[in-house]
């Protein structure tokens, strides 16, 4: 099966080529990093690593995604990871296996943090309520919202991803549950960063995400 994988960045240039060199070239077919308006080298180092480097000037996590999926190219499976290194991307193969053996169509990274400082106190509560909502609301029981995973490309392209930035990765797991799809989980190893949060790094940064979050959760349960 095809697998390629989808890299949002912004200023990641002290970890892409990390990133990229750990992947397992033997699993993937394709690397597309997309550049959600890089003022670093983060885009030259990319291609110099052997990436396709496509570019999403407007920012938003969700939004530099969409764009990733608009450019893949013949896949059966699609790998979303972060740019920063804080997951190990090695362990890209443990979140492919179950979509190829038939047993998941969406496989989602539970983070496992290695190091002290990996998952701010912010995230870690966010994280926590988000699924307990779920729970309560779908009765899914995903323990997490890591952007670590690995999807069939059909049935990413079926999910009709609408969310253009902090709301991305719950809005793929409530749609999959409600689409009943078959959605696992597998363990992953999660390290602090390289560089600078953009998102639970900063106070407004973790407000931003937390409301968009709890307000995708609500759209996508109670008021439908």
């Amino acid at each position: 099966m095809n697998v390629s994988v989808i890299i949002p960045v912004l200023n990641e240039e002290g970890a892409i080529a990390n990133v990229i060199n750990d992947i397992p070239k033997k699993l993937v077919k394709e690397i597309i990093v997309v550049d959600n308006g890089c003022t670093d080298r983060t885009a030259d180092i990319a291609r110099k690593h052997g990436a396709k480097v496509v570019t999403e000037p407007k920012k938003g996590y969700g939004r530099a995604c969409l764009t990733g999926i608009v450019n893949v190219n013949k896949a059966d499976i699609v790998v979303f990871l972060d740019g920063d290194y804080s997951d190990d991307p090695k362990e890209m193969s443990s979140l492919v296996k179950p979509i190829q053996d038939g047993l998941a169509e969406l496989v989602i990274g539970a983070r496992i943090p290695t190091e002290k400082g990996a998952l701010l106190p912010q995230a870690k509560f966010g994280n926590r309520l988000a699924t307990l909502l779920m729970r309560f609301l779908l009765g899914v029981k995903y323990t997490d919202l890591g952007p670590f995973r690995a999807i069939l490309y059909t049935k990413l392209l079926a999910l009709d991803m609408q969310d253009k930035d902090f709301g991305w990765t719950i809005e793929m797991q409530l749609k999959a549950a409600k689409a009943g799809m078959n959605v696992k989980e597998v363990p992953v190893t999660y390290r602090k960063r390289i560089g600078t949060s953009k998102i639970s790094g900063t106070f407004i940064g973790s407000i931003k995400a937390g409301v968009k979050i709890i307000t995708t959760l609500f759209k996508h349960t109670i008021l439908r």
